[in-house]
């Protein structure tokens, strides 16, 4: 963080100072509301959680340097008193953006934001110092922490925005105010808690009436493939760019294909220039990501020779998302278990037979959840498609929603042995490690709450006999 002053901060979040003999003292670290990432220097935010109270790590973290805690109550040591933690936390930050010269990139939508938001960051980075959201902390404690650790230095700030609500994105976008808003799509995930697409739209598009207008240097990127995303046009003040593959888009991909392992490769088109990316992640979705983060950089000035390569050259960075890795008897795990919803059920599955041409391909899937009434048509789809892909096996875990999914590839004509339901992970590890032969491809993948990385996990385990080789 850039650094403050204790009294200034407890001006700026309207608290009162308890136990702080010097309130010139700086906070020169990073705020953090983790005891064990306490450095010196940090400021300590103590939130109460239905397990643990922060303010009962008070001593702990001063002894570990941290300058004082931000809490709602005195504990004993140096400490900033506020009546609500999250709104002080939100109060700081906004007051921390105010003052940074970095340009701020916010990005939303339904699949896909933290595997753009990585590939912008990645990117951004060639150009200059660049502090982005780790992982999915998109939501009003992640989001204000992270803008929180950008300093003097930084010059770009990507956050990545989450809602499960109208008006939480505009919440977010009121404590960190965007110059350039990027939505990537409008999709089935969470359509029952906003109860429809057109809700999910709504609550998306606050993010580019957030911005400011095209003379003040506002810029809204947009997806020209969907429907949803691109009438959000209409809804903003700033100057709009399309990216997408329709011949409309500023930024489009041409000539889209997979390589023998599953890996995008397209010739990317700007407005400046053209140039082939060749990406080393996995699935055809990427090519929608990666036009994402490549209008992204063009606004900010990069070419797209530059833009290219550094796509090319852009890794992972979040764990759980198209994770791949060989074990040394040559079986392939594919850990997409970090999240899952109807769309990106569909782009792993053809990432996987992608990956898979002339080897046995296993899908290890369980529950989307958060789909309301739509829940039967899209389970019963997915296992559909799995048929429909002719990938290998089928391997259906958990529940009510997993039988849908055995049913729907069943019905579609997956009889025998082809798919299966089991009634939990340690039946799906128990099935694969007595059935997958070497150079097998096996995919996971379902909602976080069901927990399927730890199939994942447990193959590994089982293949490595010695070191286990992750691409």
């Amino acid at each position: 963080m850039i650094a403050l002053s204790l009294a200034e901060i407890a001006e700026v979040v309207g608290g009162q100072t308890h136990d702080i003999p010097d309130p010139s003292v700086q906070v020169t670290g990073p705020v953090v509301r983790d005891s064990r990432e306490v450095e010196p220097g940090s400021l300590f935010v103590a939130f109460v959680g239905e397990r643990v109270d922060g303010h009962d790590f008070a001593q702990a973290v001063v002894e570990a340097g941290a300058v004082a805690v931000l809490g709602t109550r005195p504990v004993g040591a140096p400490a900033i008193v506020v009546d609500d933690v999250q709104a002080a936390l939100g109060a700081l930050a906004r007051h921390v953006v105010r003052r940074l010269g970095a340009t701020l990139v916010a990005l939303t939508g339904s699949a896909g934001k933290t595997s753009t938001k990585d590939l912008i960051a990645q990117v951004l980075q060639r150009k200059a110092p660049t502090v982005f959201t780790p992982g999915s902390l998109n939501n009003e404690i992640g989001l204000p922490l992270t803008a929180l650790s950008a300093t003097d230095e930084t010059r770009f700030l990507v956050l990545e925005m989450g809602a499960r609500g109208i008006g939480h994105i505009r919440y977010l976008t009121e404590l960190t105010p965007p110059k350039i808003g990027l939505v990537l799509n409008v999709g089935s995930a969470h359509i029952g808690e906003f109860g429809g697409r057109e809700q999910i739209a709504q609550a998306k598009g606050e993010l580019v009436e957030a911005l400011p207008s095209s003379d003040e240097g506002g810029t809204a990127i947009l997806n020209a493939d969907d429907p949803y995303v691109r009438a959000m046009a209409s809804r903003t003040k700033a100057k709009v760019i399309l990216f997408g593959e329709s011949g409309e888009a500023d930024v489009r991909a041409e000539n889209v294909r997979l390589t023998d392992n599953g890996q995008p490769s397209f010739r990317l088109h700007t407005p400046s220039g053209a140039s082939d990316v060749t990406m080393r992640l996995y699935g055809e979705h990427h090519v929608s990501n990666a036009l994402a983060a490549a209008a992204v950089a063009h606004e900010l000035g990069m070419s797209a020779d530059e833009i290219a390569v550094a796509l090319s050259e852009a890794g992972s960075l979040s764990r759980w998302r198209m994770e791949v890795t060989e074990r040394p008897d040559g079986v392939t795990v594919v850990n997409d278990a970090y999240n899952a919803n109807p769309e990106s059920m569909r782009a792993a599955l053809r990432a996987l037979v992608a990956m898979g041409k002339g080897r046995r391909t296993w899908a290890v899937l369980g529950k989307m959840a958060e789909l309301g009434d739509e829940a039967l048509a899209e389970h019963d789809a997915v296992g559909r498609l799995a048929v429909r892909l002719n990938v290998s096996k089928l391997v259906a875990v958990g529940g009510r929603e997993a039988a849908w999914l055995q049913l729907g590839a069943y019905n579609e004509g997956s009889w025998g042995e082809e798919s299966v339901h089991v009634s939990d992970a340690q039946a799906a590890v128990d099935l694969l490690r007595s059935e997958l032969r070497p150079g097998d491809v096996v995919l996971v993948k379902a909602s976080r709450s069901v927990g399927l990385e730890s199939v994942a996990q447990a193959l590994l385990e089982t293949g490595a006999e010695g070191e286990v080789a992750a691409r």
